[in-house]
């Protein structure tokens, strides 16, 4: 959430840009990308330590579980149900790789799909994949640090359109209207993107590496040289691939590269299709289409496979549960992660009637983009407004939008993307409700993952149940 402030204070400064973004809009990512960074920057860091910092985060552990049962990242098609198996079977540096992508896309869109930030995460998915693939392969670590490199160079700039300020909401207009950018971001924000960015790969620790990537004085190695032409590259290519600036882009490349400009733009234009798959890997998408040859009709990935042993693994310890002294709170929390991780819906919530039982507020919820539901995200208990189509009858549904749904400001997809719903039910009453969706890819639920998702509701219907035929409750 931002700062209740933010819409009266005005950063006048790189520092205070640096400070405001640090403590205030995303002390979370700030401090999880120092502790990967720690980690992976020293020689004695272990499969423990690595994954103790993934776990620590349940919705990075789900985004890491699922890109390592990918076959993009998975070639062995190997199963992998833990995050210390993700790193042994694919690798520390690839895993960590995973974990900087899916947590700077989660933790920036979370906050706000502002059309800005979506363009500046294609470039840096298509930067940092083109500074891999171009890197002359030496070792996993060289790749994946180029990649990460590419990735957070405009880090400033990503983090700056995911808040919600005055300040961004004037360049946005100012940029509109046509005013060029390094001008209207000194006017504005009183610094620019580089010199933010700079502030935070200090202030993030981002390591020695990524400094010097971002840096304003001549590279230090070829592999920071490479990182800055790929960013370089990944803005260039936006106005096609047969330009002045790309030419000389790949004269430069060839040169450095021993290539010659032919066979690196051939290369460089493969890579840019393989980008568009990274981002349908990381959840997102949407940004193909603002990547080079675009098309704006973006073919969508097809629904996860179920995952039905670990449905039964879950369901088993749901059981168990149930024939103790049942925990709602634990209970709850087993069902919304067999939704997610069992049947592979991305964005799972639980809603629970408010005191006045007019509305189903928001009670858990997880999976990307989901950060912004959790004061916005309510039901009206009687159907109405743009959300009321969402509460659930008697039986668990797949919800389909009948026509068109207004867009929710703190979400672009809720309501206008098929989904499943199912009530929770206490003496006949409606006490409460599971939704569970894909997210940007738009997927719909097909029967198998209604029949999944109805078994776990009933475990969560049974406890509900069993507690309130308990004396005194």
């Amino acid at each position: 959430m931002s700062d209740p402030e933010s819409s009266v204070t005005r950063m006048n400064s790189t520092q205070a840009w640096v400070s405001y973004l640090s403590r205030v809009e995303l002390p979370v990512l700030a401090n999880t990308l120092r502790r990967i960074n720690e980690l992976t920057d020293s020689d004695s860091s272990t499969v423990n330590q690595l994954a103790e910092v993934i776990i620590n985060d349940a919705q990075l552990t789900s985004q890491v579980l699922r890109l390592s049962n990918t076959v993009f990242y998975n070639q062995t098609r190997v199963q992998v149900s833990t995050v210390s198996r993700a790193i042994t079977l694919i690798g520390f540096d690839s895993v960590k790789s995973m974990a900087i992508s899916s947590l700077v896309v989660d933790s920036l869109l979370n906050r706000s799909s502002r059309p800005h930030l979506l363009k500046c995460l294609a470039r840096a998915i298509h930067a940092a994949v083109q500074a891999r693939n171009l890197l002359p392969k030496r070792n996993e670590r060289a790749q994946e640090e180029v990649f990460i490199g590419a990735l957070l160079m405009n880090i400033g700039e990503l983090a700056f359109w995911a808040c919600d300020t005055e300040q961004a909401s004037e360049l946005e207009q100012a940029l509109r209207a046509g005013k060029p950018d390094v001008e209207a971001q000194k006017a504005i924000l009183h610094t620019t993107f580089p010199e933010i960015t700079r502030g935070l790969a200090e202030a993030w620790a981002l390591g020695p590496f990524i400094r010097d990537v971002v840096s304003s004085s001549r590279a230090n190695s070829d592999a920071s040289q490479l990182a800055r032409h790929a960013v370089n590259m990944a803005e260039l290519a936006e106005d096609g691939w047969r330009t002045p600036e790309m030419d000389r882009l790949m004269e430069t490349l060839g040169g450095e590269l021993d290539e010659t400009p032919a066979v690196i733009r051939d290369r460089v234009r493969l890579n840019a299709g393989e980008a568009g798959e990274v981002a349908v890997s990381l959840g997102i998408p949407q940004v193909q289409s603002l990547m080079p040859d675009g098309t704006g009709d973006i073919e969508m990935p097809p629904p996860p496979e179920v995952d039905t042993d670990l449905q039964l693994r879950i369901l088993r310890e749901l059981a168990q549960s149930l024939t103790e002294k049942p925990d709602l709170n634990n209970v709850f929390q087993l069902v919304m992660e067999g939704i997610q991780r069992g049947i592979g819906l991305k964005r799972v919530a639980l809603l629970m009637s408010d005191r006045e039982g007019q509305y189903l507020t928001l009670r858990k919820s997880a999976g990307p983009q989901t950060e912004s539901w959790r004061n916005h995200f309510m039901v009206p208990r009687n159907g109405t407004g743009p959300l009321g189509a969402l509460l659930p009858r008697d039986t668990c549904t797949v919800y389909q939008p009948r026509k068109p749904v207004q867009e929710q400001d703190f979400d672009p997809w809720l309501g206008r993307v098929p989904a499943l719903i199912g009530p929770l039910v206490t003496n006949g009453r409606m006490l409460g409700m599971f939704y569970a969706d894909f997210g940007a890819n738009g997927n719909e639920p097909g029967d198998e993952h209604l029949q999944a998702f109805s078994h776990f509701l009933q475990h969560a219907q049974l406890c509900l149940t069993l507690m309130a035929g308990r004396p005194g409750q």
